[in-house]
């Protein structure tokens, strides 16, 4: 799918993007992350799972977001037990070396758990259905007294990279003071759980239709980055939430660049 060039949204002045200080200096190094974007089949079409942000969080506060964030060191320790491709399948997906793709996998299994309470993990053949018993762990993982590698082994458990699929690439503008190089992962709703608000970065979090949180934004109701908000385009076009998973994707990095137009933000987006 053919990502557009240049992308315009309307923001309150002030609000949604962040400037460095020092502008004339150099940019800020990004931070590898990553984002699962969370699908399911609703009454009126495909659903995705969207979190309002706590505002006055040092990145993205007050935005309407995936849920996702950056890798912890632990996240590439390689006693994980995993199935589903390989780290050398998701770099040569991602264009990166296979360490950085085993913690940027491990990282999108941990943050949708921590974030969501949907846990991508099972066994070898089945994928889990029930995670309440562990809701000590979660609060554990997010509190970083605990690693995901350390949680699934003691729980007996195998990370399911079987249940995602890549999705997009995208580097946070060099005007920004926080900037994150993101991988886009995707990935169905297991059958059994339920995606909660349980987090204490989200005001509040739920399902809706690609479209409509887009109107929502159009109509000043919320607000969402440029990544987002073209996510969600995109989704837009799919009938069921297997077509999401199975729609082939080019990964391309994408590294936006910020122009500002009194109290608009013009997003040019330059595939890298």
């Amino acid at each position: 799918m053919e990502q557009p060039k240049e992308f315009v949204f309307d923001i309150p002045v002030g609000a949604g993007v962040a400037t460095r200080a020092n502008a004339d200096g150099p940019p800020a190094t990004p931070k590898d992350a990553a984002t699962v974007i969370l699908v399911r089949d609703g009454a009126d079409g495909v659903e995705v799972f969207l979190q309002h942000r706590v505002k006055g969080m040092p990145f993205a506060g007050g935005m309407t977001v995936f849920p996702g964030g950056g890798v912890d060191r632990r996240d590439a320790d390689t006693s994980v037990a995993w199935a589903g491709p390989e780290p050398s399948w998701w770099a040569s997906r991602f264009g990166c070396d296979e360490a950085l793709a085993r913690a940027l996998t491990c990282a999108a299994v941990r943050e949708t758990f921590e974030e969501s309470g949907v846990l991508l993990a099972g066994g070898a053949d089945a994928v889990l259905t029930d995670v309440t018993p562990y809701a000590a762990a979660r609060q554990a993982l997010e509190t970083r007294e605990v690693s995901l590698a350390g949680f699934l082994a003691d729980a007996g458990l195998t990370l399911r990279a079987d249940l995602l699929r890549p999705w997009a690439h995208w580097i946070t503008p060099e005007q920004e003071p926080r900037r994150y190089d993101t991988r886009f992962y995707v990935a169905k709703l297991p059958e059994g759980q339920e995606a909660d608000g349980a987090t204490s970065e989200a005001s509040s979090s739920g399902w809706q239709r690609p479209e409509d949180a887009i109107a929502d934004a159009r109509e000043g109701r919320r607000m969402l980055m440029p990544p987002t908000w073209l996510t969600l385009s995109e989704l837009a076009a799919f009938a069921t939430a297997d077509d999401v998973l199975n729609a082939p994707r080019e990964i391309v990095r994408i590294a936006p660049t910020l122009v500002r137009e009194n109290d608009h933000v013009r997003v040019v987006l330059e595939p890298r």
